[in-house]
């Protein structure tokens, strides 16, 4: 998809790359205090003893790395007007200092909204993997996005 991307653009079965990032410890550490601060996600010697055998990112800061790469992939350029929600996360396997996770999604259904005709909705599954190809995270998600021709 290049230039901006309206509700049109998308059909049932397409996969959008959305690029890739590095998960650097101290990162893992900063948002787990702040936001998850469970011992596997802030102390080391803590998360060594866990039923992780070592630091792991919290399941919350994997959906915001999903959310920076939707919106660096995808939402920047498109006519997005948000998303009325997630049906669906699983975390399945830990997120470890010094993963790149990369994060594609496939749009599972599309349909114009029946009382809004400036708007249609895409449900889409989320998939992130890390760098051994191994899935992550899977996330459901709708979002809303502008048609069109209702921009003229």
């Amino acid at each position: 998809m290049s230039g901006k991307v309206y509700w049109e653009d998308f059909s049932v079965g397409q996969v959008i790359k959305l690029g890739m990032r590095a998960v650097p410890r101290e990162e893992i550490i900063e948002f787990a205090r702040r936001y998850d601060p469970q011992p596997f996600h802030t102390d080391e010697e803590a998360a060594k003893n866990s039923i992780y055998g070592g630091l792991i990112a919290s399941g919350w800061h994997t959906c915001a790395l999903m959310m920076r790469l939707l919106y660096d992939g995808l939402i920047k350029r498109a006519a997005s007007m948000g998303s009325p929600g997630i049906d669906n996360i699983r975390w399945l396997k830990p997120v470890r200092p010094g993963d790149t996770l990369r994060a594609q999604m496939t749009i599972m259904e599309t349909h114009a909204s029946a009382s809004r005709p400036d708007r249609g909705l895409i449900k889409s599954n989320w998939e992130v993997f890390n760098q051994n190809d191994e899935l992550v995270m899977t996330m459901v998600g709708v979002g809303m996005y502008r048609r069109r021709d209702s921009t003229t």
